[in-house]
């Protein structure tokens, strides 16, 4: 039987540790989680590989690095409401509710986010709630938010997710497909946003958030 303890620690040893990631808060919530409690049963031996998972047809669980890189980024305090985007089986919600006070996750697949809750409740995860709706349009309800965390690649961060941000709060994205992607952190001050570049990477992209083609005359 696999020993998934060791292979969660060779995981934050060997692709999270070694990519920068110092927080020790962050690299904390990695160690505790279980990862493999979160992919279907027929993947539960590849849990701990350096890649995306895809727990359910085109959505993913993000790359452990990036991720990582991401939620470092973030610099979460205990007292911070965070909103997932695309929460899939609830994996990086996990991660957010071991570092924040509480965690939105947001799905637009009411199987998936069914999927979430189970994994989540099975793990002891009481901080997070679960939501159904299109990810483009955020949360509002639960707004403004601390942090949100899109968990996929997107083509625009829609003017909706900026909106939902208190002040000095901060959005982070990885925005571009393939190769050219970057992970960017975007800060909301006094109504405006801005924005910074931090690594290059590639993950999987998300449903909706293409931009609006716009008519030449």
């Amino acid at each position: 039987m696999m020993d998934y303890e060791a292979a969660r620690t060779k995981m934050v040893d060997n692709q999270i540790r070694t990519t920068d990631v110092t927080s020790h808060s962050v690299l904390s919530a990695f160690l505790s989680v279980a990862r493999e409690a979160f992919v279907p049963e027929k993947l539960k031996s590849l849990a701990y590989i350096d890649t995306d998972l895809e727990v359910s047809p085109c959505r993913f669980i993000m790359e452990p690095s990036p991720l990582a890189k991401l939620v470092q980024l973030a610099a979460i305090g205990k007292g911070d409401k965070v909103m997932e985007i695309a929460t899939a089986s609830g994996y990086g919600a996990a991660i957010l509710a071991q570092l924040a006070d509480k965690v939105v996750a947001l799905e637009s697949d009411a199987d998936l986010a069914e999927m979430a809750r189970a994994n989540l409740a099975g793990q002891g995860v009481d901080n997070v709630t679960v939501c159904v709706g299109p990810l483009e349009n955020g949360w509002q309800p639960e707004a403004p938010f601390d942090v949100i965390l899109i968990n996929g690649s997107v083509e625009v961060v829609p003017e909706a997710l900026f909106s939902q941000l208190k002040d000095g709060g901060r959005l982070l994205a990885v925005v571009g497909y393939g190769l050219s992607s970057r992970a960017k952190v975007f800060v909301r001050e006094q109504g405006h946003v801005s924005e910074k570049n931090e690594f290059n990477t590639s993950v999987q992209p998300l449903p909706g958030f293409r931009k609006i083609s716009e008519f030449v005359f």
